[in-house]
């Protein structure tokens, strides 16, 4: 079980159609469509994990008011333990438009009295196999009883906390404390930024605090592990279309909890956590919680990230273009080709044979090259603008959820043999070949290191 243990607050989305200024304002009129609420701060953090699949207990405190009601209502999967909040509860109304807001309305967010922590609150901490605390800068994350029972979980039981510069000092016992760019530079009192900065603060905060290691997280550029006795490593975050970075925090401290329950390092754990907030925002963010874009998985992981690609540039009236193999060695030709295509237009999505798929098509040698390592040099390519693993021995169903406007195949083909062409007809699109580059193929490159070893 793991439990999130933190302030929640109830997040509420009014979405709708601007196509006017106010008379009596140079403002927009926002004509409401749609009405969301969602549990936010540890709720949010509650709510992922349980749409990971995970046994999740929420340790909170909230209100008995009619918005309190609210987030229990959002909170589904997730068993909730909650003290007293002895204040109203906080809400944080965002004004949407497409699919960025406009403005926000926070309501009840002043400081609240001391929260009560209960005896079942302390017994759901005593039981945990994993923790998150999400401090929100409320008080819940103060309490001395609270914090005991946190210390007492100092073997064996990863504990992640993500902080608030407003909220309470992290206990020692966390292993791991993650705060983003911003909030490690205000709470180490680091006067610059970049990433050296961000080495520094964690330095700082890593002697402030006494805990096991501090992972300063870095927006698109990933996140910086620091712990004690050993030089910081940055891990990498997969490149993402951002328009709401809403989330992003949560979603990393989510998957870094779980990733370490597993056992992995913390350099593993940390890439891992990274590459699920990038899916994550790629797919939405927030907005994007119960879509099919951000639930999608038959194809991959990597499946959100291509879907939320596609929709973007479709919505902008852009044309989206699509093309596929293993890729098992990377070399000349397939880039050749990848440029080529994603000149067709306005995003270039590569399908990708799973391994098994590979193993089935080429022989129980291959592949050469993992799919993950597969997927990051792909990703790594500038053309690329996102990849989708299929594990069939065709493309065709990955084809038929992208619906591509322009499928590109390399080679002396004709468009005409290839079966995508008859799946591309099904909604007016087209197949186009490119240029074939004789004398570089995985095959002959595959030879030629066998020989050398």
């Amino acid at each position: 079980m793991i439990v999130v243990v933190g302030d929640t607050l109830l997040d509420v989305d009014v979405a709708g159609q601007v196509e006017r200024l106010s008379p009596d304002a140079p403002v927009p009129v926002v004509d409401v469509a749609e009405r969301s609420v969602r549990a936010g701060g540890a709720g949010l953090v509650a709510t992922l994990l349980a749409g990971d699949g995970e046994d999740v207990t929420l340790v909170t405190a909230l209100s008995s008011d009619a918005r309190a009601e609210e987030i229990r209502g959002a909170l589904e999967g997730v068993r909730i333990v909650a003290g007293d909040s002895h204040a109203p509860t906080p809400t944080k109304t965002r004004l949407r438009t497409g699919d960025h807001a406009i403005a926000r309305v926070d309501e009840g967010c002043e400081p609240p009295p001391p929260p009560s922590v209960t005896a079942e609150m302390l017994d759901a901490i005593a039981a945990a196999d994993a923790i998150v605390v999400a401090d929100y800068g409320r008080g819940l994350a103060a309490d001395e009883s609270l914090r005991r029972a946190l210390d007492e979980r100092r073997d064996g039981v990863p504990l992640v906390w993500d902080p608030h510069p407003k909220g309470a000092r992290p206990v020692a016992s966390a292993t791991t404390v993650t705060p983003n760019l911003s909030e490690a530079l205000r709470l180490s009192e680091v006067g610059r930024s970049g990433t050296t900065a961000a080495a520094d603060a964690a330095a700082e905060l890593l002697t402030r605090w006494g805990t096991q290691s501090v992972v300063v997280t870095l927006g698109d550029r990933g996140a910086l592990v620091a712990e004690g006795g050993r030089a910081p490593v940055v891990v990498p975050a997969p490149s993402a279309h951002v328009v709401d970075p809403c989330g992003a925090g949560d979603r990393f401290a989510s998957a870094l909890a779980v990733a370490l329950r597993s056992g992995a390092p913390l350099g593993d754990a940390a890439e891992t956590a990274a590459t699920t907030a990038a899916a994550f925002l790629a797919a939405g963010g927030v907005a994007s919680l119960g879509s099919p874009a951000a639930a999608s998985a038959p194809f991959g992981g990597q499946a959100a990230d291509a879907l939320a690609v596609v929709a973007r540039v479709r919505a902008a009236g852009g044309t989206v273009v699509a093309t596929g193999g293993c890729f098992d060695l990377l070399h000349a030709g397939h880039a050749r080709t990848l440029s080529a295509a994603r000149k067709l237009g306005d995003c270039l999505i590569v399908c990708l044979n799973s391994d098994d798929s590979v193993r089935r098509l080429k022989g129980p040698e291959r592949p050469i090259i993992g799919q993950d390592d597969r997927v990051d040099l792909l990703n790594a390519l500038e053309c690329v603008d996102a990849v989708a693993v299929f594990d069939e021995d065709t493309p065709v169903e990955i084809i038929r959820r992208l619906e591509p406007d322009i499928w590109v195949k390399g080679g002396d083909y004709s468009a005409d043999e290839l079966p995508e062409t008859k799946v591309l007809a099904e909604w007016g699109g087209r197949t186009l070949t490119v240029p074939y580059h004789p004398g570089r193929s995985t095959t002959s490159l595959a030879s030629a290191l066998a020989k050398v070893g």
